[in-house]
């Protein structure tokens, strides 16, 4: 079988490799067409040479192209991946670096706090451009696969506006799993479990090892047992014992979405973990990117001496969507983890929220479990969350400024933090600060750069509770800002 798959955001080199290399694993794809498409040329360049490297060495019949023409990538395909980043690292600084001086602290900022719903605003209007293309030149009834965050944000904008089927994919329940699995002792394969929840926020409200179902304590002694995650792990374990289910999102991430664990800085070295940027790190994920934003220069000559390999040596990976595709494609059932408009799937969240929850894909596409209810505290979590994401949608569609400061004081570690004046000068701040990537903001940015002018919120020159001193958020800006 023959048919096209385009990878918007081709430049993230390493997973465009692991996505196509997965979808090359499905003996029936190997004569697909893969279009790979990117602002930046040079790491469109770079990874249309491993992808063309691999087709190459195993002999397959499969077509690569590479091109800045988005449009013209789109044209034709009947699977569309997106893994953007809008504003790139220099966008990313200011989500992190302005809310710290408003004292709010976090890890990564990408799904939800101030940082996240930012992230919204500037991908939302794009997403919004993919979904117009992929409406008028992509094959009719084309499937969006989203894997860029704010995934709830951006899967909510395409489906509600962008007249596209999307569905966001996240690795996060398979990390979940992976550490539930290490901490009872089974394989993989032996875990058994129904995750559900929203992005981020998802829930492993049944887990089976061998079949056998595993309670609350058992899975509380197991993770205070194990001498890794024991340490790192410290705010996802209190929120087991609290909650009595595990949460797939790593420490650091957890921290942030919720309202008790970042919010005095006193405190946020009880709950955080220094080893790695992923387990609370002030500004982690930032400093990592930042750091590491060249990676792929240096080891693109290992990319490509992986792509001589053989394709057997590969070992497909837990990302959905190439199993997504296959199951569509051939039939073959597969099982996972989506991210949908609710509609019921769970009953005690809202129809209109993004559910990350299981389901399964067939020659008939995607089928949700349905009538699935969470604990009572979950769905608590989760709803104030949605509350938040509703609000930041809309004001993305609308340029409303009034309606984006309603949706960051309403989350729930801003509101821990900021008074609604705080809040206020904040996010006049963040969108003064990022008026080149938020284009629907343009007539609201002239009265906010004058409201700032006359501001009279005290703010800190803070580098967050728990940063690890490499770099500054001065230097961090000043690298930022040198390439681009």
């Amino acid at each position: 079988m023959s048919f096209k798959v385009t990878v918007i955001g081709a430049g993230s080199v390493g997973f465009t490799k692991t996505l196509i290399s997965d979808l090359l694993k499905v003996p029936e794809f190997a004569d697909c067409e893969f279009a790979l498409t990117d602002i930046n040329p040079h790491n469109l360049d770079m990874v249309h040479q491993i992808i063309a490297k691999i087709v190459a060495v195993n002999n397959l019949p499969a077509k690569v192209t590479a091109t800045t023409d988005r449009r013209a990538a789109i044209t034709g395909a009947r699977y569309i991946m997106s893994c953007v980043r809008v504003g790139g690292l220099e966008a990313f600084a200011s989500d992190i670096s302005v809310p710290l001086k408003y004292g709010v602290d976090q890890c990564v900022g990408d799904t939800l706090c101030a940082g996240g719903i930012l992230y919204g605003q500037r991908n939302i209007p794009v997403i919004l451009e993919f979904c117009k293309d992929i409406r008028e030149v992509a094959e009719p009834g084309a499937v969006f696969l989203n894997y860029a965050n704010p995934m709830a944000m951006n899967t909510w904008a395409a489906n509600a506006y962008g007249g596209v089927q999307t569905i966001g994919l996240c690795h996060g329940v398979q990390h979940g799993a992976h550490q539930i699995a290490q901490v009872l002792g089974v394989a993989d394969s032996e875990l058994d479990y129904v995750c559900s929840g929203i992005n981020h926020q998802t829930w492993y409200i049944d887990i089976r090892a061998k079949g056998r179902k595993i309670e609350k304590d058992e899975l509380i002694a197991a993770f205070e047992a194990h001498p890794v995650y024991s340490k790192q792990e410290k705010v996802r374990i209190d929120v087991l014992k609290r909650f009595g289910v595990y949460s797939t999102e790593s420490n650091g991430h957890l921290s942030e979405y919720l309202p008790w664990y970042r919010k005095r800085p006193e405190e946020i070295s009880k709950w955080i973990d220094m080893s790695d940027w992923i387990h609370g790190e002030t500004g982690g994920y930032l400093r990592y990117s930042t750091e590491r934003r060249n990676w792929f220069e240096t080891d693109f000559p290992m990319f490509l001496e992986q792509a001589a390999k053989p394709l057997d040596q590969h070992k497909r990976t837990s990302e959905h969507a190439s199993y997504i595709i296959e199951a569509m494609e051939t039939g073959r059932v597969y099982r996972g983890h989506f991210n949908v408009r609710n509609n019921g799937i769970i009953t005690n969240l809202p129809d209109d929220a993004i559910i990350e929850s299981p389901g399964f894909v067939d020659r008939f596409g995607l089928n949700m479990v349905e009538g699935i209810t969470l604990p009572l505290a979950c769905a608590a979590t989760c709803s104030a969350s949605i509350s938040v994401q509703r609000m930041s949608v809309e004001a993305a569609m609308t340029g409303d400024i009034d309606m984006l400061k309603l949706a960051v004081l309403h989350d729930p570690l801003v509101g821990a933090i900021c008074t609604p004046d705080e809040v206020w000068q904040m996010v006049d701040e963040l969108v003064v600060t990022q008026a080149q990537w938020l284009p629907q903001y343009k007539n609201a940015v002239p009265a906010a750069r004058e409201r700032l002018a006359k501001g009279t919120v005290k703010t800190n020159d803070w580098e967050g509770a728990a940063r690890k001193k490499v770099r500054s958020v001065e230097e961090l800006r000043e690298v930022v800002g040198g390439h681009h």
